[in-house]
């Protein structure tokens, strides 16, 4: 069981996560099919995903008091999904069940651990944001949001966050977890997230989700040196085991990711969000230099990678500890 559920009439959670509440239905295959090809699966499970709960869980095991804004279907996907998140310390007080089927994703992978992955479900899509919601979401400290949340909601949220005054307004994360053409008519449009790009106080963009953006990495990097000052906050680029890319400051930093020996990459990406938010965002009674932060984040992303499926590996603040102090890095930054 996770940590012992919040009041729900209690103040505002620590950090909301807006994203996904989702299931994972993962196919064990004999080989990725190429075009009018086949493969054989030799094991299925189910699992829990969706980037929004997996920030929040990550978070939770960190040991932090965090909410989920979510939207999941009545059906047994959702019951399933609502179950997972019950045995976690994650407030779900406004995570909505409407009649649309439950977001969910199907994730192929071979032996060599390649992955596809096929989403289908309209629930998260279907999310509204509604006055209640947006005003309880204002009072946290820190709000994450995916590229996969649709417009209407990240623009809202986008607005009233920058409508605030600055010693007023929760840090703003914004994940670009997405390539455009994925988030057309599903996720965040491209002149609400050139919006994050400015405004966003720390600003995550994957490996696949950067050129298809930007054009290219490179021109990611050039466009963020002019846009990411001291002022605004820091970007992180990652490169899944080759790195992470971090501009802040008109500075550009390289980092290396742990080495591991992986199970599963799935999920990384959020895991090293999650634990960006950790040490840069929530670590305010120690601060920690952005250097620190980014490789608390990396670590927490390795652990995950060492079990299968996308939240099974999350690790507690003691795994992480002693993973770093194990690598010669000082756990506390």
């Amino acid at each position: 069981m996770g940590r012992e559920r919040r009041d729900e009439s209690t103040a505002a959670p620590r950090v909301t996560a807006v994203g996904a509440a989702a299931v994972d239905e993962w196919y064990a295959v004999s080989n990725l099919p190429e075009p009018d090809g086949g493969a054989f699966a030799r094991d299925v499970t189910a699992a829990p995903g969706g980037v929004g709960a997996n920030v929040a869980v990550a978070l939770d095991r960190l040991g932090r008091d965090v909410g989920l804004v979510s939207r999941v279907g009545d059906d047994e996907y959702g019951r399933r999904a609502i179950a997972w998140l019950a045995d976690t310390g994650v407030d779900t007080t406004h995570v909505a069940v409407g009649d649309e089927s439950t977001t969910r994703s199907l994730v192929l992978r071979d032996p060599a651990g390649e992955r596809a992955i096929v989403t289908t479900g309209e629930s998260f899509r279907s999310l509204q944001l509604d006055d209640a919601t947006l005003e309880r979401t204002l009072e946290s400290a820190v709000v994450f949001v995916t590229a996969y949340t649709p417009d209407r909601v990240a623009r809202r949220l986008l607005d009233a966050v920058v409508a605030q005054s600055a010693a007023a307004r929760p840090a703003l994360v914004f994940d670009l977890s997405g390539p455009v053409t994925e988030l057309v008519g599903r996720g965040t449009a491209p002149e609400t997230i050139h919006g994050y790009v400015h405004h966003a106080d720390l600003f995550v963009a994957g490996g696949v989700a950067t050129p298809a953006y930007f054009g290219s990495d490179a021109a990611a990097v050039e466009r963020l040196k002019r846009v990411r000052t001291a002022k605004v906050g820091p970007a992180v680029l990652t490169h899944g085991a080759e790195g992470m890319t971090v501009v802040a400051n008109g500075r550009v930093r390289r980092f290396d990711a742990f080495e591991v020996d992986v199970v599963d990459a799935t999920g990384a990406g959020d895991a090293f969000t999650a634990g960006l938010i950790d040490r840069w965002l929530l670590a305010r009674d120690a601060p920690t230099a952005i250097d620190d932060a980014v490789r608390f984040a990396a670590a927490v992303a390795a652990i995950n990678c060492t079990e299968r499926s996308t939240q099974a590996g999350l690790p507690t603040r003691e795994t992480v500890r002693q993973f770093l102090a194990e690598r010669g890095v000082d756990p506390t930054g």
